[in-house]
């Protein structure tokens, strides 16, 4: 029994052989790969894009200031009647709160004065009789 547990099992590894035939393999040594046809394409168009970008620089950049400017003065205008606007509603809200609290009062007023006259009078009604 002490024999058996001193046995060194060992065990082999074969490494596995994968076929690279067919439809896979065929079209992957035929040409290039997609990431280096997307790159070569990115390349061509850095190359034909940055002359151009250099000889119209005269026209393009003040260009993108003035479109920069108006840009900025549009977005302020906006902003500034954005505010204005707010501010219209708020304030006209308010004049509508304060015409509704005056009618209330008023007729609050009315109903009393009105109650204070009745009062007024059946005190007299009463002094007559």
């Amino acid at each position: 029994m002490a024999e058996r547990d001193c046995l060194v099992h060992q065990l082999q590894v074969h490494p596995q052989h994968q076929y690279e035939g067919g439809m896979k393999s065929h079209f992957q040594q035929r040409g290039p790969s997609t990431t280096k046809v997307l790159a070569v394409l990115a390349l061509l168009l850095v190359a034909v894009s940055t002359p151009l970008f250099i000889i119209f620089s005269p026209v393009l950049v003040p260009a993108a200031i003035v479109i920069g400017v108006v840009t900025e003065f549009l977005c302020a205008e906006a902003f500034g009647l954005t505010g204005l606007s707010s501010l219209s509603w708020v304030l006209n809200h308010i004049v509508d709160q304060a015409k509704r609290r005056m009618k209330d009062m008023a007729g609050y007023v009315g109903q009393k004065t009105k109650e204070v006259g009745q009062e007024i009078e059946s005190k007299a009604q009463e002094r007559r009789t």
